[in-house]
């Protein structure tokens, strides 16, 4: 196939946080890349996924949740990343949870270039909606809007109507060569991975409170024989949490462990062997010399 007949481009998933992006992602690609859970903020880096349909191929970005009101330095970084993901793609996504349009989502939409004729409007989460016939009559007021190309309500949890979504995204990529292997289906190293699972299983062992204090350095990763070695620092802000998240005895920190090597094992296809040390560095959350220490690039969001 010659050149000018293949599609390519990058496609930013934004919006709130917690309205479902990363399960989208995750879905769209088929297997998991992106991190989730029931609790807000929990995407903090820029993610790309790759998916490549016969000649065209789709690079994902996902992004952390847009939150007002929130001062601290780690919050600043997670809204600068998102709002820069709004600027210079082929093809911007905007999510929002069921029928549900704040002010908040009206100060987004707002920084979306008014040049942009590719914006789809994605109505995640449809299986919660309640008063169906409350759905047309909230499309056609998100159409006068005149921001979205496309309006798409779906499931991404229950696998509805992802197709149309694709086919939505297909349409609107411009000719050019993929960027990617075909088989490719992730940017991130295996090492990040590793530490975003562990964070995973961090946020839903503990408190509402515990998950945004909590940041993960891999300290070793090395595959031996066969065997996957990793050394994790699980890091918090306060010796409190350092004992919530150690849990009575080792108990919580024992399931942290277990869960995270056992997925782990069946993302990597070896055996793992999982050390994991909680330390506490007061106020990193708030102090961007940290920040950039522990892996959160504050430089690509100036």
């Amino acid at each position: 196939m010659s050149p000018h007949n293949k599609k390519s481009g990058y496609i930013s998933i934004v919006g709130k946080t917690n309205v479902g992006k990363s399960t989208l992602l995750n879905e769209i690609l088929g297997q998991k890349i992106a991190i989730t859970s029931r609790k807000p903020q929990t995407t903090r880096h820029r993610l790309l996924g790759i998916k490549t349909i016969e000649d065209s191929q789709m690079i994902f970005i996902d992004t952390p949740g847009f939150h007002k009101d929130h001062k601290r330095a780690l919050n600043k970084y997670m809204n600068k990343v998102a709002s820069s993901a709004m600027k210079g793609v082929d093809v911007l996504i905007y999510v929002i949870e069921g029928l549900n349009w704040t002010e908040e989502d009206q100060e987004l939409m707002n920084q979306i270039p008014e040049d942009y004729e590719t914006s789809i409007l994605v109505i995640n989460k449809i299986d919660k909606i309640n008063q169906k016939d409350d759905m047309l009559p909230f499309i056609r007021t998100m159409s006068e809007l005149n921001k979205f190309s496309d309006i798409i309500p779906i499931s991404a949890l229950k696998k509805q109507n992802i197709p149309a979504l694709m086919d939505s995204i297909l349409l609107k990529l411009p000719e050019g060569d993929h960027i990617y292997p075909t088989d490719q289906v992730a940017d991130i190293s295996e090492r990040f991975l590793a530490s975003e699972i562990i964070r995973e299983k961090c946020i839903t062992r503990v408190g509402d409170e515990l998950p945004y204090r909590i940041s993960v350095s891999i300290e070793k990763f090395k595959e031996e024989d066969r065997i996957t070695h990793i050394d994790a620092n699980l890091y918090v802000e306060k010796n409190s949490q350092k004992g919530m998240l150690i849990g009575s005895s080792g108990s919580k920190l024992k399931s942290i462990g277990t869960a995270s090597r056992l997925e782990l094992e069946d993302i990597l296809q070896t055996k793992v062997m999982l050390n994991l040390w909680v330390k506490v560095k007061s106020g990193w959350t708030d102090d961007e010399a940290m920040l950039s220490t522990m892996g959160y690039d504050l430089g690509k969001t100036s």
